[in-house]
């Protein structure tokens, strides 16, 4: 049997409660002691391959997050509701406060402005609240030697962190984070740490998970190498023309400003577009929804997690926390989504009612998503399992 279909074998055995067999445990370790060879050969020492990997076992639980393909795609508007709220908006100028002296560094020393760097950090981690419980060697080790279709990947992964161990910047106890790796306050993966993670508080550590100083500086590199120019703008909200071609617009599609305001397109207000260089426009949600003229300012952001959502959420996040408005046309939906307080408020109610939704915490899973269908037939309401304004004002009536 392969190695590839041995641990397959052996991920569904354990997902069915009967433990890894030993044939697939002596393979695993195997492929280890071959990761442990090349470690080496890279400059790992013995002795931290040991320290790093002793007790790690095949996690079944981080294929099975692997192979998981989505049952449920998030609407823009729901993805911008959950990551840009009043809640943390308010949780972000807190955190900005307390540490304005790192940010304030960080933005000196790379020119990057601080509320770019604090809104990654608010995306990423919630600002230090939400680092991932899963350990980084063992899920990278169960990549790497899983069978899963980037091994090699996850193998140099595995090795930059072994790196990062052996050099006694964190304690392995200390990393961990995501199922594929990523870690720390802005969640690196660990060869991006080693590239472009700084020491910035001086101890001699480039500590991104228990140093913000480290951490909102590492973030600051990471833009600054993608070409963040500081003091220009990410982009801003604008009007389309009735009639706008939405398959014109896109990051990518860039072109001078004069081409779209020759198009009809204006900011909100009328007044004329401006801006440095040329630009693209974003139509997330299609001609009828919010759009935004954006920069290559928005690129750098961007490039954090190669989605325009993503890169959206970010932008907007930072405009909020500079105190400007946020999205301010109506997207699209006559089922206005929810905050992450609304979302509490939903699964509350949903437990009330007797449904296994874990603890309220505004992260709508496979249980919330499942609960919601069923209290939508209840109800006698269209069956989409979506957290959605009109499934909460249903539950709040029929109490």
């Amino acid at each position: 049997m392969t190695r590839r279909a041995t641990l397959k074998a052996a991920t569904l055995l354990c997902l069915a409660g009967i433990g890894l067999p030993q044939a697939a445990w002596a393979d695993f370790r195997s492929c280890l002691a071959g990761i442990g060879q090349e470690a080496a050969a890279a400059g790992v020492s013995p002795a931290a391959f040991q320290r790093a990997t002793a007790g790690i076992t095949f996690d079944d639980k981080v294929i099975e997050l692997s192979q998981a393909q989505p049952e449920f795609k998030t609407p823009i508007w729901d993805y911008m509701a959950a990551l840009v709220d009043d809640e943390r908006v308010d949780d972000g100028r807190a955190a900005m406060r307390q540490h304005a002296n790192a940010l304030a560094q960080a933005e000196a020393r790379y020119g990057v402005d601080r509320y770019t760097i604090a809104a990654v950090w608010g995306v990423e981690s919630n600002f230090g609240k939400n680092l991932g419980k899963m350990p980084l060697v063992q899920s990278l080790a169960t990549l790497a030697c899983g069978g899963t279709r980037r091994r090699d990947f996850f193998k140099g992964e595995l090795i930059a962190t072994l790196k990062i161990i052996d050099r006694g910047d964190i304690a392995p106890e200390r990393l961990s984070g995501s199922w594929a790796g990523a870690f720390g306050q802005t969640q690196f993966m660990p060869t991006t740490y080693q590239r472009l993670a700084v020491d910035l508080d001086g101890d001699g550590r480039r500590d991104v998970v228990d140093s913000v100083p480290d951490a909102v500086g590492s973030t600051a590199n990471f833009l600054r190498v993608a070409k963040w120019h500081n003091g220009q703008p990410w982009g801003y909200e604008v009007r389309l023309p009735p009639g706008f071609n939405v398959s014109a617009a896109g990051r990518k599609n860039k072109k001078p400003v004069a081409h779209w305001a020759s198009l009809g397109v204006t900011r909100l207000d009328g007044r004329p577009l401006s801006a440095d260089g040329a630009v693209g426009i974003l139509a997330p949600a299609g001609a009828n929804g919010p759009a935004f003229l954006v920069t290559r300012n928005f690129d750098a952001i961007y490039s954090y997690n190669a989605a325009e959502s993503y890169g959206l959420a970010i932008a907007v996040l930072s405009d909020r926390l500079r105190g400007k408005a946020g999205v301010q046309t109506a997207w699209p939906t006559d089922d206005p989504p929810l905050s992450r307080a609304e979302r509490r408020s939903l699964q509350s109610a949903l437990a009330a009612r007797g449904y296994d939704v874990g603890e309220p915490d505004g992260r709508v899973g496979a249980k919330t998503r499942e609960a919601i269908k069923d209290i939508e037939r209840r109800l006698g309401m269209p069956q989409t399992g979506r957290p959605g304004a009109k499934v909460l004002e249903a539950l709040v009536r029929s109490n």
